[in-house]
């Protein structure tokens, strides 16, 4: 298994040290690769049964992928990791196997570069990873949240809205080659200018369809106010609602980011029929890496749709040292973003992660009649009681709203 140097030494060792700094789980890839390298066959199979999952009784298999592919992954050094999901074989319907891709990326010069050398040098550096994902066979294809720039938000410096472009602009365009040359969907989550409505700034997913034409966007619902997370200095919350795309292999939709923190959100682009949902991200470690593997695979699994989990890697220096306050000392750095992409299935089994420090590329097969036969399995839509549910939360919004609590009568009662 891919481990980094100093690996082996003495707990404490400054090499051990220095791998935690760049990313690793002590020296490893990931939480996968560190389990496989140090448990017995028989013990890891089972371990990754319990934090994987089984897809129709059996761990996922793998595909093959095309050796253009893995040239480009070895030449680049990016992870190449692929996966299949299956369904239950159907007498009335044929299966609905889509390949679908996920690019975790750092970024490509130093934040103090200029700007347009450093946009310029991630589109130089994702080239070959699409290419990757084009030779393939990838059919839809979803990038990390606001991949075209550095995630600078952090500073609150209005300097960093200069990445700022229009749904049509430099980054589409780009993309727009690829989805033309492969007949690929791709997701580009941009920071988006808004040229007819004052200019105004949205985080913003793109969906480029197969043809290269633009099928919609989708505008982040939910800014997070947490930590060095202050986004809502450049953007507020969007007003799109919870579209749903129907492409030629699928119909997608977009949870951008923090969206991923809140059911009802997850909840309301199951309601409007996706099958697949993205969650293009960029989070740090100390913050959110317990809740990552969790919040998607739950969505999954209470909505009967697979989810793509997308986050970025590295971590992103800036010239100014800020603070949040939240009474941390000053920082120039937002933390690591620690990657560990993956996909999740309705029912229940995810891939590994890809991994914590290094670009990676995540392809998986999907038949995607799996969404309908867990929904026949399980029921939730059946049993779920959307007019309790509607009636609480329109309660809820009212100014006198009572919480529905029944207190023991015996509970404030003076003892005689």
């Amino acid at each position: 298994m891919e481990k980094t140097d100093g690996i082996g030494k003495e707990n404490g060792s400054t090499e051990e040290k220095q791998s935690f700094k760049d990313g690793s789980i002590c020296g490893y890839n990931s939480l996968h690769h560190l389990l496989s390298a140090n448990l017995k066959p028989q013990i890891y199979q089972e371990v990754s049964r319990l934090l994987l999952g089984l897809n129709c009784g059996k761990t996922l298999e793998t595909i093959v992928l095309p050796e253009s592919a893995k040239a480009l992954s070895s030449k680049h050094d990016f992870d190449l990791q692929d996966f299949k999901f299956s369904a239950d074989q159907e007498l009335l319907r044929e299966p609905r196997v889509v390949r679908v891709g996920l690019i975790q990326n750092s970024i490509a010069l130093p934040t103090t570069a200029p700007f347009s050398d450093q946009k310029n040098a991630i589109f130089e550096k994702l080239g070959p990873i699409i290419d990757a994902a084009g030779a393939s066979g990838v059919n839809i294809l979803c990038l990390q949240e606001a991949w075209m720039m550095p995630f600078a938000f952090c500073t609150r410096e209005k300097r960093w809205c200069e990445f700022a472009e229009p749904v049509n602009g430099e980054s589409t365009q780009f993309l727009q080659e690829f989805a033309r040359k492969y007949n690929m969907v791709i997701i580009s989550s941009i920071l988006e200018r808004d040229i007819n409505h004052g200019e105004t700034l949205w985080n913003t997913a793109v969906i480029i369809g197969n043809h290269g034409n633009i099928i919609g966007k989708h505008r982040k619902n939910h800014i997070p106010r947490v930590g060095d997370f202050n986004e809502s200095t450049y953007y507020m919350e969007g007003n799109t609602g919870h579209p749903v795309f129907e492409t030629a292999y699928g119909k997608i939709a977009v949870n951008i980011c923090y969206g991923r923190h809140h059911p009802l959100n997850w909840l309301a682009f199951g309601l409007n029929g996706a099958e697949i949902v993205f969650n293009p991200s960029a989070t740090v470690g100390e913050l959110s890496e317990p809740m990552w593997p969790i919040e998607a695979r739950n969505a999954a699994i209470a909505n009967s749709y697979f989810v793509g989990s997308i986050n970025r890697v590295g971590t992103e220096i800036f010239p100014n040292p800020f603070t949040s306050g939240d009474g941390k000392p000053q920082h120039p750095d937002f933390g690591h973003f620690y990657g560990s992409s993956h996909f999740s299935a309705p029912d229940a089994s995810c891939t590994p992660s890809l991994s914590r420090y290094k670009d990676g590329l995540m392809i998986s097969d999907m038949d995607l009649n799996l969404c309908r036969q867990l929904k026949d399995k399980w029921g939730f839509r059946m049993t779920a009681r959307y007019e309790l549910y509607a009636d609480t939360l329109a309660s809820y919004l009212k100014p006198d709203f009572e919480p529905q609590v029944i207190s023991d009568p015996l509970l404030h009662k003076k003892s005689s």
